[in-house]
Formats: structure tokens, C-alpha cells, sequence
């Protein structure tokens, strides 16, 4: 962190060299974006070229008071550009069958979440529907409803909760725009328990009591997981 930061102290004072190893120390993180982007009609070196930009981008505009990593903060520069250049360009295309698989995947998760009196996990709706889970994720990231930070977990009052305003602290306010591979990351790190957790109260909606019961513990023991599962999740970031 440290040595990224003077890289990008001495890039901000006009240091050519400095920015251009922040290029290269960064080319993994580059390509690891564009993979995402793959048999969208474009080249995969023009897309490491577009994200590169957004990198440069990155490099430019970080502030360095922010109180975060480099790489949390390139990474939605880096995939925003690259959107940009496709959507732009019109490449960005859904095939057909793609579609009505996410459609029949939205159907069959409410017709079945409505009768286990739950959510229902992926792998669960693929089962139903006699498709492999890989397909159907596939599908729903297609068509761009696959669940994300961003996306409302819980709605009361005409108030929106997303897990970003649980994850950000107050000097990552303006950073929520976190990418969904950091989240896949940071579920990773966490145990079977830990994991079961934060899907129940954060893609489930349930209530701490409700997950203490499932969990066969107390409603405190929760709220304490939580608070501590958060916290770790912050520091990764």
C-alpha cells in the first residue's frame, strides 16, 4: 500500500516513470476485468487497451486522503470504462436464449421462494428449473439483475439498505461503487457459518431472531457475528 502510494505521490508530480510502473504493477488486475468481458465481439487486447484508460484514469484521480486501497478504487474505473466503450460502440448484446432463461430463472425463484417461505439459493432454482447453476448465474449476470452490492436488500419506509452502506466506513462515502468480484472475494474468506450469516440477513432478508433460530443461537450471539463479520470484511477492503 505504502509503495503504491509513493508511486502515485511521485505520478501526481509529473514522474513519467512512476506512473508508468503503476501501469505495469497494475496489468494483472487490468486483465482480470477484461476476462469478464470476453466474446463480446472486441478483441481482447483492444479491451485491455479501453481498460488501461481507465486505469491511467485512476491513477489521475485517486486522492490520496482517500483511506482506501488503490485497487478498490481503479477496479469500478476500469470496469466503467470498458462499459462505456461497449455500450458506445453497441456491443454490448443479450442473445435470446440467454434472456428467457433469466426470465423463467425470475419466475421459478418467486414461485419457488413462495412456497418455501424463503428465498431460494441459486443452485435450488437451477434443480427446479433442470438447468446447471453455472447457466442460469450466467444468464442473470447477462441481463444484468444478478445481486450485487448495490442492489436493495431491504426496503422499509420508502428506505433502501444496501450491503455497500453496511461495508462502507464514513471515509469510503463517495467509493461505494465497489465491483461484485471484491464481493465474491470477501465471502470467500468467510466461514460456512459466517457465509450462511450474511446470506440470511443480507439476500434472505431475515431478521437477526429469525437467523438465531436457524443458526441455533441467540439473537445477541447474531448481531455480535454480524458486527464482527462486517468489520473484517471492511479491513479486507
Amino acid at each position: 500500500m505504502d509503495h503504491t502510494i509513493a508511486l502515485i505521490r511521485k505520478s501526481h508530480a509529473g514522474n513519467r516513470t512512476a506512473r508508468a510502473q503503476l501501469v505495469e504493477e497494475n496489468t494483472g488486475l487490468v486483465w482480470c476485468i477484461v476476462k469478464r468481458y470476453f466474446n463480446r465481439g472486441v478483441e481482447a487486447e483492444d479491451l485491455f487497451q479501453i481498460g488501461t484508460i481507465g486505469l491511467l484514469k485512476a491513477i489521475d484521480k485517486f486522492d490520496l486522503k482517500y483511506e482506501v486501497k488503490f485497487s478498490t478504487y481503479a477496479v469500478p474505473m476500469i470496469v466503467g470504462e470498458i462499459k462505456r466503450f461497449l455500450r458506445d460502440d453497441g456491443m454490448i448484446k443479450v442473445s435470446r436464449s440467454l434472456k428467457e432463461l433469466a426470465y423463467r430463472g425470475y419466475l421459478c425463484q418467486e414461485a419457488l421462494g413462495k412456497k418455501l417461505g424463503r428465498e431460494p439459493c441459486i443452485t435450488e432454482v437451477a434443480a427446479e428449473m433442470q438447468v446447471e447453476p453455472e447457466e442460469l448465474v450466467q444468464a442473470f449476470e447477462a441481463t444484468g439483475e444478478l445481486e450485487s452490492l448495490h442492489k436493495p436488500i431491504y426496503r422499509k419506509d420508502g428506505q433502501e439498505l444496501t450491503l455497500a452502506d453496511k461495508l462502507a466506513s464514513p471515509a469510503e462515502e463517495t467509493e461505494k461503487v465497489l465491483n461484485h468480484m471484491f464481493l465474491k472475494e470477501l465471502l470467500a474468506s468467510l466461514n460456512k457459518e459466517e457465509r450462511r450469516l450474511i446470506y440470511l440477513r443480507y439476500f434472505a432478508e431475515r431478521t437477526q431472531s429469525q437467523v438465531g433460530e436457524e443458526l441455533g443461537i441467540s439473537q445477541v450471539q447474531v448481531s455480535r457475528m454480524e458486527k464482527k463479520i462486517l468489520k473484517s470484511m471492511r479491513e479486507q477492503i
